[in-house]
């Protein structure tokens, strides 16, 4: 079994400065992050909120199944966090700085042009495990907030740096890729996103990808 980069069992928030630790850091910015989606999903009433809803919306039925994908969403972050966290410093820090330039990005558009959507089905066709899960999370996930959709950027964020990772294998690589397309696509059929949110999350992460793989890139553009 490889062994982790950091031994973390000597790690003190005392020691948080020290250069062994300092990329922990990097997680703060998840709190600030929820504690400004609480506030702007809060604080901003949906009688000011842009509605998000196109044709291509209703071409897409709702299907309480893609919660699965929808869901492993989470389950995904923190498999990639943890496995960076322990094995790959260098692409946790770039992982998190690309989470926090898309989070940056989002709570801008967010608190500027506030968004919803009303493609939540008003009942269920079905009654199984998916769709008690689909009315608990309509529940307590407000329709507002929606553009762009970081379940996307984040999906981008997860696969860019999972493909630049030396040490996972092509099979992994392949999945990853495959689960950040189902993820984006998961995010229509089970009604949490416009197709307008997908696709104004592509070019958040792209900026995200530029800024924080531009040395990548470059090196990548000038073998050619």
């Amino acid at each position: 079994m490889t062994k982790p980069m950091v031994d973390y069992r000597d790690f003190r928030f005392s020691k948080l400065n020290d250069p062994q630790f300092s990329h922990l850091k990097l997680l703060g910015g998840w709190l600030v992050y929820f504690l400004l989606y609480f506030l702007t999903e809060n604080l901003i009433p949906v009688e000011k909120c842009h509605l998000m809803h196109c044709a291509v919306d209703d071409w897409i039925p709702f299907n309480e199944f893609f919660f699965i994908p929808y869901c492993f969403w989470f389950l995904l972050i923190a498999v990639t966090l943890v496995y960076f966290l322990l094995y790959d410093v260098e692409n946790f820090r770039n992982f998190q700085i690309f989470i926090m330039i898309t989070q940056a990005v989002a709570m801008v558009v967010y608190i500027l042009y506030p968004s919803y959507q009303d493609l939540r089905p008003a009942s269920f066709e079905r009654n199984n495990l998916f769709t008690h899960v689909a009315a608990f999370i309509y529940a307590f996930d407000t329709p507002t907030g929606v553009c762009p959709s970081l379940h996307v950027a984040y999906s981008i964020g997860i696969a860019s740096c999972w493909l630049k990772e030396k040490k996972a294998s092509r099979g992994w690589k392949a999945f990853v890729t495959f689960a950040a397309v189902l993820i984006s696509f998961s995010t229509m059929a089970v009604k949490q996103h416009s197709f307008i949110d997908v696709m104004a999350a592509i070019p958040v992460g792209l900026l995200a990808e530029i800024l924080v793989f531009h040395k990548y890139w470059k090196k990548k553009l000038q073998k050619v």
